[in-house]
């Protein structure tokens, strides 16, 4: 779990490379862009019950990307949804044909202060807030 310490050691880290109130929203977006890929891996990690670049012998693989931009509450962000070989996986961070995306930075908050893990935070996003 990060402590107060933590945070406060890392905002000075920040502080350094931080020159105006848009290089902060600049970061706020890289992280959130971040997390969200970071989220819908581990769910294709728990769709198809290995982890990536790990040998399975199951039919069903991961085939690549799509990329596609949606709208949040920190801008547009490009993020890059991982597919499977059967096209059945769906992402319940960000479904399907969805291009809008609101309320994800207290969702991201609660999971934060709750310490789960990305995998878990990908099964229950949608459910929590």
């Amino acid at each position: 779990m990060t402590t107060q310490s933590d945070l406060k050691k890392l905002a000075e880290q920040m502080a350094g490379s931080m020159n105006s109130f848009d290089d902060i929203k600049d970061f706020q977006k890289q992280l959130m862009q971040s997390f969200i890929d970071t989220a819908l891996e581990a769910e294709m990690e728990d769709h198809l019950g290995y982890p990536k670049h790990e040998k399975a012998d199951k039919p069903n693989k991961r085939n690549g990307h799509t990329k596609k931009t949606v709208r949040s509450d920190t801008g547009d962000l490009e993020i890059s949804t991982p597919r499977d070989r059967d096209g059945d996986f769906e992402p319940a961070l960000v479904r399907k044909h969805q291009t809008r995306i609101s309320g994800l930075d207290d969702k991201i908050i609660f999971h934060y202060r709750h310490s789960l893990t990305s995998c878990a935070s990908g099964k229950c996003l949608p459910d929590t807030c």
